[in-house]
């Protein structure tokens, strides 16, 4: 007998479910201030959620997406006791956190907790800064569906942030709504495969209309983590002034006045903006197309105290990197220890006969042969295919009643801005367009292809990094290194592949590591990191310093990416190993 659910549709084993009767609502996020040897308890289970004008089936960690953000102490260490409700197995992935191997939250350090289980982490927090958790078993699925949550190690040197008021922690995240559901997963297998699952509503702190507040020469330290699956956030703040202070895993070398911060998936931002102004300004999503809306923001008349406008421009040196550089000076020059290529290969089939072959985000570019895209290096695939694609009206409305994918609850505007600013790298974002990927600064701001793009799986798209050394693809690479070794890795994003786009590159918890150059310019304001941007066409070397023995993952963090196989694992032996 077949299953039906509360509004009639055939359920089947094949995908995830989806309805949300009589789930309890999500709640806010808590932040759990802890202390060293402090246990904490850490349930997953379904949830229904208020996302516009419909209620959907997510997941929660303890009932809140995001869910609890744990604030602890620099040197501290927590027992955390996760509780497995949902609808798979699990892990939990602590991410940036230097920590013992065994509690890495991978299928390769545990066996995954089966639905009804518990397993117990011990996790050590010795970097200051601001980090995550999630899934990472069915990334793809678990984060989309609302498993993340943010971690603040407080710094043991009370001056080690500037002065700032108060602080902000916000999750910048993404969801695919059709149908008044949270769109569909199978069990099985990834969709979205190629360029990763774009959603149509986004969730700012997961809210869709996120309001906040501010007074008058007061000082907020936003802590940035980009949890969306595929989708790299440009965050503006027009009318206040920020200043970068912070990245991944501590304090940037420098402190530096920015227009704006590109945020990947996966990469943490920490900004202090300066509200100089009363009255309603906007948190902002700048693409080269269009202008989102994050958050508004109210800035009261009343003068907050005490003064920090001079400590604010300020542009503090922090010291510690005066004696990191010498230790890592030697390898800005010298050749890579490892050389990574990233490629993708597309085969979505060939029909018989004569074909005329199109690419499917620039339909104009029409070929009879299997050439690539000259104005993106994209593969092109064959006409019909592209036409065989589902329908856009089959992706149905999202919470708030658009049923275009680029429209965002409402707030999309388009940009006519030109002085973005990324980082301060002097990689910009002022062109508009998105004709080549040059002209959008190596990054897909958008799906530009969304029904060809829900057709790939890794069936039929492969994504791969390659030991260019050994010429080892994914699983098959075997790294060795050993604790205390410094290793130079090149990343090299191929445009000489089926499907040329950024990538975020990430690496477990053997150590971290600092990005040395772009295209061959010296990086000039370091920051420890575990997650890189490395866009269409670039090549970026980073230095990874190895601390923590073990077993360890390194991977493309689109979701749908790493679920293809965009991942290897490398081993680190203890320094005294023979």
């Amino acid at each position: 007998m077949q299953k039906h659910d509360h509004e009639g549709h055939v359920a089947t084993s094949e995908h995830f479910p989806t309805d949300a009767a009589g789930l309890v609502e999500a709640a806010g996020s808590d932040v759990l201030d802890l202390a060293d040897g402090d246990e904490v308890e850490l349930r997953i289970a379904p949830v229904s959620k208020r996302i516009g004008d419909e209620t959907v089936r997510m997941l929660a960690y303890n009932g809140s997406i995001p869910g609890p953000t744990l604030r602890v102490r620099e040197g501290s260490e927590l027992v955390v006791n996760v509780a497995n409700e949902a609808d798979l197995e699990a892990t939990v992935h602590w991410h940036g956190l230097r920590l013992d191997n065994r509690y890495d939250g991978t299928h390769q350090t545990q066996a995954p907790i089966p639905v009804g289980g518990t397993f117990t982490y011990r996790i050590v927090f010795p970097d200051p800064g601001v980090y995550w958790y999630h899934p990472h078993i069915r990334e793809d699925y678990g984060q989309e569906m609302g498993l993340y949550g943010n971690i603040v190690v407080v710094p043991a040197d009370p001056d080690y942030w500037p002065p700032a008021h108060r602080e902000v922690l916000l999750t910048l995240d993404d969801v695919l709504i059709e149908d008044g559901k949270i769109a569909r997963f199978g069990r099985e297998e990834t969709t979205y495969a190629a360029m990763g699952r774009f959603g149509n509503v986004m969730l700012v702190g997961g809210e869709t209309e996120l309001s906040l507040s501010a007074q008058l020469g007061e000082v907020v330290r936003f802590y940035l983590t980009n949890t969306a699956n595929t989708r790299v956030f440009n965050v503006a703040v027009p009318g206040a002034r920020m200043k970068l202070v912070g990245g991944d895993s501590g304090r940037h070398e420098r402190e530096q006045l920015v227009d704006s911060v590109i945020v990947a998936p996966s990469e943490r931002v920490v900004i202090d903006v300066l509200f100089e102004q009363p009255g309603q300004l906007t948190l902002e999503h700048r693409t080269p197309e269009r202008t989102y809306s994050l958050a508004a923001i109210e800035v009261s008349p009343e003068a907050a105290t005490p003064a920090l406008r001079k400590d604010f421009d300020s542009l503090r040196y922090n010291p510690e990197w005066v004696a990191e550089r010498e230790r890592l000076a030697r390898h800005f020059d010298a050749p890579p220890d490892k050389t990574l290529a990233l490629v993708a290969e597309m085969d979505l089939g060939t029909p018989d006969g004569d074909v005329v072959y199109v690419c499917p985000m620039h339909p104009e570019v029409v070929s009879d042969k299997a050439d690539h895209c000259p104005k993106c290096g994209m593969k092109l695939l064959p006409a019909a295919l592209v036409a065989q694609a589902p329908a856009a009206g089959a992706h149905g409305q999202h919470g708030h009643g658009h049923g275009d994918q680029e429209e965002h609850h409402g707030h999309a505007q388009h940009a006519e801005h030109g002085d973005d600013q990324a980082h301060g790298h002097g990689h910009g974002h002022a062109q508009h367009g998105h004709d080549q990927h040059g002209e959008a600064g190596g990054i897909e701001w958008e799906d530009d292809m969304v029904d060809v793009n829900r057709m790939t799986t890794p069936a039929n798209m492969r994504w791969s990094f390659v030991d260019r050394e050994t010429g080892a693809v994914n699983h098959e690479i075997d790294w060795r290194f050993r604790v205390g070794d410094q290793v130079k890795v090149r990343l090299v994003n191929e445009m000489d592949s089926d499907h040329p786009m950024h990538h975020p590159f990430h690496i477990h918890g053997a150590g971290r590591f600092v990005v040395l150059a772009r295209d061959g310019a010296a990086e000039e304001n370091l920051v420890w990191k575990d997650t890189v941007l490395v866009r269409t066409g670039e090549t970026v070397d980073i230095l990874l310093d190895v601390t923590n023995p073990g077993i360890w993952m390194a991977h493309c963090h689109i979701a749908e990416h790493h679920e293809s196989g965009m991942m290897f694992s490398f081993n680190v032996a203890p320094a005294d190993a023979n």
